[in-house]
């Protein structure tokens, strides 16, 4: 779930840490994921430790998430420390309002529990990405699934879709034939507003491309 090295902690999270920013984000988190955050803390040797929680990006409409234990006291002067009875997260300042009305809870189906987060926020509100996402989930995706590849849409800006690539399209020596032959294609033919196609993905850090380059 979380996990990492900290430093000796100085304070515990609770009531008591009111004086930290406050704020009105109506997050709540349910005595089950409260409960695996304590174990998680104990386990780390750290049982006073909190959870922190930035949102990383998005994947699909969906958000991404970095979930991570901190000493509060060594927590970013800027997050926002959400109380609620004996149990506190901290809240990166620039994810605040798309964590507004989110629950933290427990994911049951993973083995030995894993924190899930129910964002309201989630999915696209913008009607021209939903289009976009839906090319992506029904033309694009299922084809490019076999390879162990798939695309995620960033953003849309402007006429514009930013996607990136993951699993074995990440750094696939074919990437071009794809993006220009596949995606565009699918994407501009059902989505004419669409005047542009921009590949964010880092394909130098591929680990796994289906088609790996040749070597000279």
């Amino acid at each position: 779930m979380v996990g990492g090295k900290y430093p000796p902690l100085r304070w515990g999270c609770g009531p008591a840490y009111d004086a930290r920013r406050m704020s009105d984000l109506q997050l709540t988190f349910t005595a089950a994921a409260v409960a695996k955050i304590a174990a998680a803390a104990r386990s780390a040797g750290h049982p006073v430790a909190c959870l922190r929680v930035a949102i990383a990006g998005r994947s699909g409409g969906r958000f991404r998430y970095d979930l991570s234990l901190v000493d509060p006291i060594s927590a970013p002067p800027t997050d926002i420390a959400v109380v609620s009875g004996d149990a506190t997260v901290f809240v990166d300042l620039a994810s605040a309002e798309r964590m507004r009305g989110a629950t933290i809870d427990l994911d049951t189906s993973a083995v030995g529990g894993a924190i899930r987060i129910d964002n309201p926020n989630e999915g696209w509100s913008d009607p021209l990405a939903l289009r976009v996402q839906h090319v992506l989930d029904t033309a694009v995706n299922p084809g490019i699934a076999g390879h162990g590849g798939f695309i995620d849409l960033l953003e849309v800006r402007e006429g514009t879709a930013y996607i990136a690539m993951g699993g074995g399209c990440q750094g696939c020596a074919q990437v071009d034939v794809t993006l220009r032959q596949g995606v565009e294609v699918a994407i501009k033919t059902a989505v004419p507003e669409i005047v542009a196609i921009v590949d964010s993905t880092d394909h130098a850090a591929g680990t796994n491309p289906y088609y790996a380059p040749s070597k000279k």
